[in-house]
């Protein structure tokens, strides 16, 4: 069986543990298998104790793929994600091992698995829009893109100003509204299977709380500051990340280091909010619960089927 699965759903449900406990149990009955990162985050070299990128030495053997590709200077697109997630499944494949897809990036995954393409760049109207954006601000950006396409602007932040502008070009270039841009979800590539990962929302609150105070006893703000040194204001994608953007703040004196934890907090329950939009539109997505025992187990039944 070399059928992948995909493993999805919020952030600190459990996902990556969940794709080693897997992996186990699939070298054990012959087949092994690989993990290809679908967490937008993970691909930037040093980001590893605030994105919970598993160390080295606890992936227990098990290869991964598509972590610690890019500087944090570096713009992320999901275009070059596609290309490099989609040749590291093929290749899983071709070693007759089970490819594992695992992260909480909605898109990233929907790239690897669906026919996503994606509309071209203008680079002059790309650079009207990102002049328009730093003279009026993300807020009347956001206003303007929830006046020309409402779902987009729905299920993107109104902090989020890069995704704006892109949003904006794609619906002035195309005509169309961006979403449309998206494939309406259909049979999965090599017919994968889907499975979402949720927990209990007072549960993933608690769990939150206590990653993110892991995280900063983990050495959070030090990896921070060394990334700062390597460029971390300087990236697009890299420096908005939740806990980077609230420790950047700390560091630059605006806002004490409990602040900075309750706003990543915060930040963080607000992604689980989005992931959850994102995922259960999905209706091919089989939902766990994350707190259920046999979950191995059920996960390959429903693989086997």
């Amino acid at each position: 069986m070399t059928r992948p699965i995909a493993l999805v759903g919020p952030t600190a449900t459990g996902k990556s543990d969940l794709a080693l406990d897997l992996a186990d149990e699939l070298s054990r009955r012959g087949p092994g298998a690989e993990v290809v990162n679908a967490d937008a985050m993970q691909l930037y070299r040093g980001m590893d104790v605030g994105t919970a990128k598993l160390p080295p030495d606890e992936r227990r053997g098990v290869p991964h793929h598509l972590l610690d590709v890019l500087d944090v200077t570096d713009t992320a697109t999901v275009a070059a994600y596609q290309r490099d997630a989609r040749a590291a499944v093929e290749a899983i494949r071709a070693r007759g091992r089970v490819p594992l897809v695992v992260g909480g990036s909605g898109l990233y995954v929907q790239a690897v698995l669906d026919d996503l393409e994606f509309p071209g760049t203008d680079p002059a109207l790309r650079a009207r829009l990102d002049a328009e954006l730093a003279e009026v601000g993300t807020t009347a950006m956001h206003a303007r893109l929830a006046a020309r396409d409402p779902d987009a602007a729905r299920d993107i932040l109104t902090s989020n100003g890069r995704r704006i502008v892109r949003a904006l070009e794609v619906v002035e270039l195309t005509g169309r509204p961006f979403a449309a841009s998206l494939p309406t979800p259909g049979r999965p590539r090599h017919d994968a299977l889907l499975v979402g990962l949720d927990r209990d929302t007072g549960v993933l609150d608690e769990r939150i709380a206590a990653r993110v105070d892991a995280m900063l006893a983990g050495g959070l703000v030090d990896e921070v500051a060394g990334l700062a040194a390597r460029g971390l204001r300087d990236g697009a994608t890299a420096s908005r990340a939740v806990g980077y953007r609230e420790v950047l703040e700390h560091l630059d004196g605006a806002i004490d280091l409990d602040e900075a934890r309750r706003r990543t907090v915060v930040a963080t329950r607000r992604l689980v909010r989005r992931q959850r939009s994102w995922f259960r539109r999905d209706t091919r997505v089989r939902w766990l619960d994350a707190a259920a025992p046999d979950l191995v187990a059920t996960v390959l039944d429903l693989a086997s089927r």
